[in-house]
């Protein structure tokens, strides 16, 4: 199978229960919530992303031939340390190109992964650490998992119904938009009412990473 990765690269993880641990990030070209272009934005499902993942040119993307090919250039990009070797599978939506192969080359070169999913299609069960954020008006079939991330607000969410579901962590995360700091407080009080749910900041936006 060939791949299609819009970016890669080294950083360090600005969200979620894994925030400040050393990763390579994979950013997967396409999704199945929105198209990327900003003319289908409003008509969207998921229509408040803030993260392009239309094509192939940006910085460590291309499109690679096996899955070989991709792990060894997420090696490249880890550099020669051997010890905890960490790849986050992102997009757009992963799950649209994450298969067996892929899976097997990445855990051979000793990468433990981990994945950040819409939810919508099953994850891998060789993924290591499976982080799903729910969009209102999707349906979800990956309902259990390590990490829940809930980007707030969003009207039409079920908060109630998500607490049901099997995850190990609940986090809630203010929606990136011109709304920010109406959005923080909306997370804050969703943390403070549920004690179910976390804070998760975009740390890396933050300190100004990738």
């Amino acid at each position: 199978m060939r791949y299609a990765v819009k970016e890669m690269f080294l950083t360090l993880q600005g969200e979620g229960v894994n925030a400040g641990a050393r990763a390579v990030f994979v950013r997967f070209a396409g999704c199945n919530l929105w198209s990327g272009r900003e003319q289908d934005r409003a008509g969207a499902v998921c229509s408040f992303c803030d993260t392009d993942f239309v094509g192939t040119d940006g910085l460590g993307g291309g499109k690679f031939a096996d899955a070989g090919a991709l792990a060894d250039a997420v090696v490249g990009h880890w550099g020669p340390e051997t010890g905890r070797r960490f790849v986050v599978l992102t997009g757009g939506e992963p799950m649209l190109q994450v298969d067996d192969a892929l899976v097997d080359a990445l855990h051979a070169r000793g990468f433990r992964i981990a994945i950040e999913s819409n939810g919508t299609l099953p994850a891998h069960p060789g993924i290591d650490w499976v982080c799903i954020s729910p969009k209102a008006g999707s349906v979800v079939v990956q309902r259990s998992g390590d990490e829940l991330k809930l980007v707030w607000p969003q009207p039409g969410t079920d908060v109630e119904a998500l607490e049901s579901w099997d995850f190990r962590n609940f986090l809630v995360q203010p929606m990136d938009s011109a709304e920010g700091e109406a959005n923080i407080r909306a997370a804050v009080a969703l943390a403070m009412e549920r004690p179910k749910w976390r804070l998760s900041l975009q740390t890396h936006k933050l300190l100004g990473l990738r």
